[in-house]
């Protein structure tokens, strides 16, 4: 999505994809600044390896504890950081800075994609890894009223029930809701394959009792679970907003332009799915 975005911001850029083993990641990272590299995107599992690894961290990073974009600034004259973009010639003093876009690609998905405001929401939300942890931290600063966590693994949903518990105004409970929700949201990657498991217990919960479900799964573009949603009346979007918006926030963080949506969301269709809409 990034280079047909770029050619269209006139930016003689190019977006290369690298496979590089977490032991490597320094050296990566110290690589792409010393050949002045715009930027970096990461994903797992850099994304908490990162935070230790560059030269300062935005607020936002530190805060969600993971930096999935990397934008290299120089110094210019007068002591200022500016993104290498604003430099007619490569400057000599480099930094790397971290940022995180995920959060914000979150709230922004699900208001775009499901028509789903979070303040004063009830939200079960599956999975409190990485993502989860992103996810959980990120509604509960939108004003989500109740988040209920499952996790498989009970002490880790436990420790991020923590975590919220600190944020003023948000009823956190570990296990499955008594009552409806307004958004069930599977932070998990259980749907990446036709024999996984369902990220839910059914038994203990149904989708009947949801308005809206979010899988961050896009790749099927309907995962079981997304399918039971609809089928039980939900609205329902899966995560190809999210991995869109993340990287259109990366993008504006790199150039200072505006990134052009239309265009990046086409050829994400045309990549993942074969077809445009």
């Amino acid at each position: 999505m990034h280079n047909p975005a770029m050619a269209a911001l006139g930016l003689n850029w190019r977006y290369l994809a690298f496979e590089v083993h977490p032991d490597n990641l320094r050296s990566a990272i110290a690589g792409a600044k010393a050949m002045n590299f715009v930027g970096l995107n990461l994903t797992v599992p850099h994304k908490l390896l990162a935070l230790d690894l560059v030269d300062v961290v935005d607020d936002a990073a530190r805060k969600w504890g993971a930096v999935n974009t990397i934008r290299f600034e120089g110094k210019t004259v007068d002591g200022q950081w500016q993104p290498l973009h604003a430099f007619a010639e490569p400057p000599k003093e480099l930094r790397a800075h971290g940022f995180n876009t995920d959060a914000d690609a979150i709230t922004r998905a699900l208001r775009e994609d499901l028509g789903f405001e979070p303040e004063g929401k009830r939200v079960l939300l599956l999975g409190a890894g990485g993502a989860g942890r992103v996810a959980a931290l990120k509604l509960a600063e939108a004003g989500v009223a109740e988040l209920h966590l499952v996790n498989r693994t009970t002490s880790k949903a436990d420790q991020l029930a923590g975590e919220l518990r600190a944020v003023p105004g948000v009823r956190v409970n570990v296990g499955y809701p008594k009552n409806d929700v307004d958004l069930v949201l599977n932070a998990t990657s259980l749907g990446l394959k036709t024999d996984d498991a369902s990220p839910f217990d059914a038994k203990a919960f149904s989708l009947s009792r949801a308005r809206a479900a979010y899988d961050m799964i896009y790749r099927p573009a309907e995962t079981p679970f997304l399918r039971g949603a609809a089928e039980a009346g939900c609205k329902t979007a899966n995560g190809l907003g999210m991995l869109l918006y993340q990287g259109a926030k990366a993008l504006e963080l790199w150039s200072g332009k505006i990134a052009p949506i239309s265009i990046m969301r086409e050829a994400l269709m045309k990549n993942v799915y074969g077809a445009a809409i």
